[in-house]
């Protein structure tokens, strides 16, 4: 949420406000595992589950965690790259650096919107895979709509709609794809799975500043975004035959068996 409310902050304190309200969010975070987190109890169901644990490369080569895996390194990598070139977008479309969170709120406030009328609704329907294809389809085809919007002088209230667009797809893909790691990775190895998730997440927020400032530099936004829309397409595809594990089976865990 830091890099929608950047610009008040930058406006208000400088990049010393950011990195400060950074450090101090991440103090609260290790509080509130020393001090409000319960601790770990003993469970014999665990002990019973540990002898059964997939050894760390089948979870590491299993095709449906593989897909999350990329998918979310994909994901950030493009959100990461794209916000490398928005703000100077709007910068052109004459909206000032101090402005943009007045943007960027209605925006993602309206995504939420989105996220609520449709994630838990379809959800329950058992319609989740599809809305995820939608939604992956959905940020490329934002991704295609910024290069042309690129190739021009752009417009504050084109890109507005290209970025509320995009939040709508990336609300739902974030949201649902740690909710389905969780639910396919039996309880033994869960810790194991979503560590594994989160560090591709991490890599992706890396690979997505690296990336999207190497490219802008070198072959300008057109062809940052350009590169993104193909990153997407190629996950569409890798996503395209995914299995979607039911809420009812989100306490429970799959059997190994979809780790073979």
């Amino acid at each position: 949420m830091l890099f929608r409310s950047g610009p008040l902050l930058s406006a208000w304190g400088g990049l010393p406000a950011i990195f400060w309200i950074t450090c101090g969010l991440s103090l609260g975070g290790v509080a509130v595992v020393v001090w409000w987190t319960p601790a770990e109890t003993y469970r014999p169901e665990a002990q019973a589950h540990a002898t059964q644990t997939p050894s760390t490369w089948r979870i590491l080569t299993s095709p449906e965690l593989l897909r999350l895996d990329a998918g979310v390194f994909i994901l950030y990598t493009v959100q990461l790259a794209t916000w490398v070139a928005v703000p100077a977008q709007l910068v052109q479309a004459g909206l000032a650096t101090g402005q943009h969170s007045w943007l960027y709120l209605p925006v993602v406030l309206l995504s939420f919107v989105f996220m609520g009328m449709t994630l838990f609704r379809l959800e329950r329907k058992g319609l989740l895979r599809p809305l995820f294809l939608a939604c992956i389809a959905l940020v490329m085809c934002v991704q295609l709509g910024l290069l042309l919007v690129s190739s021009r002088q752009p417009d504050v209230l084109t890109l507005g709609v290209l970025l509320l667009l995009f939040f709508c797809g990336f609300n739902v893909l974030e949201a649902s794809q740690p909710s389905q790691a969780s639910r396919l990775a039996p309880p033994a190895v869960r810790a194991t799975v979503l560590g594994i998730y989160n560090t591709l997440q991490s890599l992706g927020i890396f690979a997505g500043g690296a990336i999207g400032g190497l490219l802008s530099k070198k072959i300008g936004v057109t062809g940052l975004f350009g590169l993104n829309a193909a990153m997407l397409a190629l996950w569409l595809l890798a996503a395209w035959g995914m299995r979607v594990v039911p809420v009812h089976q989100s306490h429970t865990g799959v059997s190994n068996t979809s780790l073979n």
